[in-house]
């Protein structure tokens, strides 16, 4: 489950004085919107492919298989290739439209790359609640991703861009909250046009994904472009009014040399991608990597797609629907408010472990009971074993919202310097919704094949990354991105052996020009997300 956001501090001893205006608010919220439609786009796909309609029209073969008496398996119903093609298309799509997206945010702005994303969201919401036959949607869903890919590396950096720094960290997860919102509104959507019979429910889930496109858009034209966007692009006394526009104050004048001075800087690497691959970013490129790999092969999407036949055993009956969607997706939005308030008092590293262990024994119980107690048929579950995964999954959920889903997004934002900033998170980007491709598209077959047992596969791989987050992954909390080189990667016992001061750099400045300057107002002159 793909998630957004990134984290910025204050150069070294700099305080910029700022406000907390009403533009500044008004803009973060309706560029917010981005991730409220990424999530809602997410957790559409889960309810409109089990409703009987929508898979007579487009998936007949899967519509036999769930209404074949023969067919007892509970794991095995959904597995078709096409069906698992309408869900990853999305990510597909938007890996691809990220490489056109960095070059937009870097050229023309972060806000006309809103407003790409805004119509490209707008024209697939119309396809999809119109299709009439299978090409029409996944080229439907197809336009939904690239408008995924346009949002996603615009609205965070516009976000982190935009806002003063003591309330940054807090607005960058804004967009993670707001994809979790947006999931568990689509959730409550799904149950309610299902009950629909005149054969339309599906269009109008995959249509009223149109009010939160159509809010993205609109923000895209009301907000002011970020100040950052517009010196990068030699724009200086526009950037300079903005700034002051945004920040309350005609007390402007040191934030605006930095940003000036960061972008020169950033202007003159020349090889960002290349000098990425150089042995001292090593440290960074590695776990930045892992980090999105690890985030994928947690197991939330097999928990969250079985959480329905879970609640159903417990004998909530035809409410089965509403009561996984409102209690699995209403810890999901809790427990990410818990991440908001926590990162930056207990640590990033500490939040990642505590939850490696939550979720390797929340899924290891799951898979226990299921394997014992149901033998491929949810309907042999007793109720109190049943009470006891329904916990299981709400402990799962809980872990994954306050650890890996916003702390995947934010910790490789933290660690990149200044010269391969750009470059490293555009790596980030595209190896998230890779593995979340690889994954959306194999699920419902690996579920097919492993059963329970892919809670134990899932289980593995869970207590693999806690065990790489315990060694080889460094606290970042309250650690100036300037500074990270001294403070993290020189003292830590595995990755100080790659830290060579004296290694050519491919870049347009040193190691100690970048440290004078090293800006961390959320400014990437490229591709952030």
């Amino acid at each position: 489950m793909p998630a957004g956001g990134f984290a910025s501090v204050r150069p070294a001893g700099v305080e910029f004085e700022a406000k907390i205006t009403p533009i500044v608010i008004i803009s973060c919220i309706m560029a917010a919107t981005g991730g409220l439609m990424f999530g809602y786009d997410v957790g559409i796909s889960g309810g409109v492919t089990s409703m009987p309609d929508f898979l007579k029209k487009f998936f007949p073969v899967v519509y036999e298989k769930t209404n074949d008496p023969t067919i007892n398996s509970n794991y095995c119903k959904y597995d078709n290739q096409g069906l698992q093609l309408f869900t990853s298309s999305l990510y597909l799509a938007g890996l691809i439209a990220t490489f056109f997206a960095s070059y937009t945010t870097r050229n023309f702005g972060r806000r006309p790359t809103m407003l790409i994303a805004g119509v490209f969201f707008i024209v697939g919401v119309v396809l999809n609640a119109a299709a009439e036959n299978l090409a029409m949607l996944i080229i439907g869903r197809i336009l939904l991703g690239c408008g995924v890919g346009f949002a996603n590396q615009a609205v965070p950096l516009f976000l982190s861009e935009i806002a003063p720094t003591r309330i940054r960290g807090g607005l960058n997860i804004l967009f993670q909250l707001n994809v979790t919102i947006g999931i568990l509104l689509a959730n409550l959507i799904n149950y309610g046009t299902a009950k629909i019979k005149a054969g339309w429910g599906w269009r109008l889930s995959l249509g009223l994904a149109g009010i939160p496109a159509g809010l993205l858009t609109l923000g895209a034209l009301l907000v002011v472009e970020t100040p950052n966007s517009l010196i990068e692009r030699g724009l200086l006394e526009e950037g300079k009014a903005v700034l002051r526009k945004i920040r309350g104050t005609d007390k402007i004048e040191p934030e605006f040399l930095e940003l000036a001075e960061a972008s020169r800087i950033a202007k003159e690497v020349k090889h960002p991608f290349r000098n990425l691959l150089k042995r001292r970013n090593r440290p960074q490129l590695v776990i930045a990597v892992a980090l999105q790999i690890f985030q994928q092969f947690t197991g939330i999407n097999a928990i969250m797609f079985y959480a329905p036949v879970l609640f159903d055993t417990v004998g909530f009956g035809s409410d089965a629907s509403l009561y996984s969607a409102v209690i699995t997706g209403a810890v999901n939005v809790i427990s990410t408010l818990v991440s908001v308030y926590s990162v930056d008092k207990l640590g990033r590293r500490k939040l990642l472990l505590e939850a490696g262990v939550q979720m390797f024994i929340s899924q290891v119980v799951v898979a226990i009971v299921l394997g014992i107690k149901v033998k491929d048929h949810s309907e042999d579950l007793q109720k109190g074993f049943a009470i006891l995964v329904v916990v299981m999954v709400c402990v799962f959920v809980s872990g994954f919202a306050w650890s890996w889903g916003p702390l995947g997004w934010l910790i490789p934002s933290e660690i990149f310097p200044l010269e391969t900033r750009s470059a490293g998170q555009s790596v980030t980007v595209c190896v998230n919704l890779l593995f979340t491709f690889v994954i959306a598209q194999a699920f419902l077959s690996m579920l097919c094949h492993f059963k329970w047992g892919i809670f134990l596969f899932f289980s593995g791989w869970v207590l693999i990354m806690s065990i790489f987050v315990l060694f080889l992954v460094p606290e970042t909390k309250n650690i100036p991105i300037e500074e990270m080189t001294e403070r993290v990667w020189k003292k830590h016992w595995f990755w100080k052996r790659f830290i060579d001061d004296n290694e050519d750099e491919e870049v347009g400045t040193n190691g100690k020009d970048s440290k004078k300057s090293g800006h961390s107002n959320g400014f990437d002159p490229a591709s952030q997300l």
